[in-house]
């Protein structure tokens, strides 16, 4: 649908250190904004959590045209457990894939030129060793799904994402709302879907007079809102709307009203030492991470 943008996919990481260096220095991503909470998100951004936590958005340009990930960090929490659910965001970067070898960070090759890796807390990154000159290198996300015609139906017929690829045999489909835009994969499974502690969020852009037809639309057609229209206020910055759905297999989906969005997405050139400044001051992630505490269940 037009105006419609694919935005970031949000990740919950227990080592901001770690984390933060995976995608620092082996992806290559930039720290483009960076924010403290003291207490939980009224649309559970950051998970069932109530007390303090951070956002980190990283990506390798602005927000306004590329996807990035939102990393989403609950102070006291060392790590959780991962489900299913999440297959992997797949990117098109020889930087990347040389990073990590001087890093000497694991690399697997699966098919030709194509390395699987994975960020700390074994969330799995596919990286392409060729480039995309002038174009966003996050090609897609892929999700698990337990009956792709019913999650086509949903993502298609419901949210109108246009279907780009199906492969009824491999049991996949690659959707989105434009051609210059992230894609989304789903990938049928057998059982079904366990979003576990781990689970994360997928977050679209549409205008914001579209967000209470959004809702409506669920409402009728009887699929789940987990959190109905509400705004939501950063420190300092701009105030947004949203609306959480949850597919037929519960994978968690933010609809953000644009305009209002990109005011508060604006890169903060302050944003990487803002992180740095927050993990400084916070030792409970190296404290957590060297004394293996476990992880939390769900």
């Amino acid at each position: 649908m037009a105006g419609r943008r694919a935005l970031h996919f949000v990740f919950k990481v227990g080592n901001r250190f770690q984390t933060t260096r995976f995608y620092r220095d082996v992806l290559g991503m930039k720290i483009l904004r960076h924010e403290e909470f003291e207490e939980g998100c009224k649309a559970s951004c950051n998970g069932p959590y109530d007390g303090k936590w951070s956002k980190t958005m990283v990506g390798f340009g602005p927000e306004d045209g590329h996807f990035v990930a939102e990393l989403t960090y609950n102070y006291g929490i060392g790590g959780y457990r991962l489900g299913n659910d999440f297959m992997g965001i797949t990117l098109a970067s020889s930087q990347a894939v040389s990073n990590a070898r001087n890093m000497e960070w694991p690399l697997s090759e699966v098919a030709e030129g194509v390395f699987e890796t994975e960020a700390p807390g074994g969330y799995k990154f596919y990286l392409q060793n060729r480039d995309l000159p002038q174009s966003d290198p996050v090609l897609k996300v892929t999700l698990a799904v337990s009956d792709l015609q019913k999650s086509l139906n949903y993502w298609s017929n419901l949210l109108g994402m246009k279907i780009y690829e199906k492969d009824e045999q491999k049991q996949r489909a690659l959707l989105g709302y434009a051609d210059n835009q992230c894609k989304l994969e789903l990938q049928g499974i057998k059982g079904t879907v366990d979003h576990a502690a781990a689970f994360g969020r997928i977050a679209f852009s549409c205008p914001k007079k579209e967000l209470p037809d959004i809702e409506d639309l669920m409402k009728r057609e009887n699929q789940k809102i987990l959190t109905p229209l509400v705004s939501l206020d950063t420190p300092g910055k701009a105030t947004v709307q949203v609306v959480i759905l949850a597919d037929p297999d519960g994978h968690e989906i933010c609809f953000v009203g644009d305009e209002a969005f990109r005011e508060l997405s604006k890169m903060d050139p302050e944003g990487s030492k803002l992180l740095d400044d927050a993990m400084a001051a916070d030792k409970s992630d190296e404290w957590f991470a060297k004394r293996n505490i476990p992880k939390a269940s769900g």
